[in-house]
């Protein structure tokens, strides 16, 4: 198996010019420096191959510059790039119209579009004070909703977004997410989500929240940074009742798990359930940056100035993201599903060989692997996970952790299973060599 000298000589001088320029602030995962990219393989500036398992987060749903979206962007660019908000085009409307025909609800979708999943999360949060009349919410622990001052109240995933940049905004009380591989309440005899959604209305909207001030519940149908967590079968139609019980919106935010990721356009139709509000972003525009707060018509009455920005219905943003519709709708999201569900599959018997990975799980192409020091004890093995996250880099494939001990795989929608195949047995030798250096003891 081919391993990587990273970063080569061209990569390092890119490096050492952004670390005088660019914002320490980023994360970085490694020093992985693009030249380009083709479907579901990229390439650096030192002319290494990688099969991409990220997909920039789970943003280049249709692979790296395909053809129609690159087409659609160039044609555009050709006719006008920026209008602003103050006036109408008709790639905005005909953008809106498509969101409108794939929403989640039976009702009529009104949508606000923005330039990113934070800006949606912001749009929904003020447009759930306004329609209700009410200040608080609920989020769940493990959450990442964005990094902006609204987004970040509901953000619970990692101490390291929240300190230094308190006080937050108020009104928002956190609960667990229904993590059945570590569920925190007791639940021996029922549902585990259903058992959380009975500690928000016996505790949470007993003691802390009056239901008639709780505006919305903002959640992930599947967390993301959190850890590629999946709740319970009954957690979103308990959830659902509950809502409608009291009046309150029920958020929902696909920034990650939308626009066909699951094999479905949305994860939340995996359960069944109608939300008020989808947040839509990342995958929407295959890379062009975007941001949507679709809402049932009804919800969205806000009026003229209560809402706005500079470059919502951005046209290029506009076209790139009717191309990737189209194609996720005929053909990507179905590949979704088969190859996602051969991942899966592929992934239970490479487990059954490591007695590291504690959980495998995912719908689609949204897949996660938890690494456990013991299987008895689920201890997360964090320094495992970070360095088969790094062999893996130097073997020529791109993946990113999340959660505690988790690495996701998340390629874009076009991967075929051949090349599945090969970047789970760059995985599979990445967790061996790991694993042979003792570091889940």
């Amino acid at each position: 198996m081919k391993t990587y000298n990273l970063p080569g000589p061209k990569a390092r001088q890119v490096l050492e010019r952004d670390a005088t320029v660019i914002s320490p602030s980023y994360p970085r995962a490694y020093p992985f420096v693009m030249d380009y990219g083709r479907g579901a393989e990229v390439w650096d500036v030192d002319g290494n191959r990688y099969i991409d398992f990220a997909a920039g987060i789970a943003v280049a749903s249709t692979g790296h510059s395909h053809p129609r979206v690159v087409q659609a962007i160039k044609d555009q660019a050709d006719r006008f790039i920026h209008i602003s908000s103050d006036y109408y085009h008709p790639l905005w409307v005909e953008m809106c119209e498509r969101l409108d025909e794939i929403s989640p609800f039976q009702e009529q979708a009104r949508t606000f579009l923005g330039n990113s999943g934070a800006e949606a999360i912001e749009a929904a949060i003020k447009l759930a004070r306004h329609h209700t009349g009410r200040q608080q919410f609920i989020g769940f622990f493990g959450a990442f909703h964005g990094r902006t001052m609204g987004a970040l109240s509901f953000t619970a995933s990692k101490t390291v977004y929240r300190r230094g940049f308190q006080p937050m905004m108020q009104g928002v009380v956190h609960v667990p997410f229904p993590d059945p591989y570590r569920p925190i309440l007791n639940a021996e005899h029922e549902d585990y989500g259903e058992a959380v959604v009975r500690y928000i209305e016996e505790v949470v909207l007993t003691r802390a929240v009056p239901p008639d001030d709780c505006a919305a519940i903002l959640v992930e149908p599947i967390q993301g940074e959190g850890g590629y967590i999946l709740p319970t079968a009954g957690f979103f139609p308990a959830l659902r009742r509950l809502c409608d019980k009291y009046g309150i919106l029920l958020i929902v935010d696909e920034v990650q798990s939308g626009v066909g990721r699951t094999g479905k356009w949305w994860a939340v139709e995996n359960w069944g359930v109608e939300p008020d509000i989808v947040c839509a972003a990342k995958g929407l525009a295959s890379g062009v940056p975007i941001g949507a707060a679709i809402a049932r018509a009804s919800v969205m009455d806000w009026p003229a100035g209560s809402h706005g920005n500079t470059f919502g219905g951005n046209p290029l943003a506009c076209a790139a993201g009717l191309a990737t519709l189209d194609l996720v709708q005929h053909g990507l999201m179905q590949n979704a599903a088969e190859v996602g569900q051969y991942t899966l599959d592929a992934l239970a018997e490479i487990q059954a060989r490591h007695r590291t990975i504690g959980d495998v799980r995912g719908k689609g192409l949204m897949i996660g692997i938890e690494f456990v020091k013991e299987l008895e004890t689920k201890k997360p093995a964090k320094k495992l996970r970070d360095t088969i996250e790094l062999k893996a880099f130097a073997h020529g494939l791109l993946t990113l952790g999340c959660g505690d001990s988790t690495l996701r795989i998340s390629p874009p929608l076009v991967i075929d299973k051949a090349l599945m195949d090969e970047g789970l047995e760059i995985l599979e030798a990445s967790i061996t060599e790991a694993e042979s250096e003792g570091l889940a003891d």
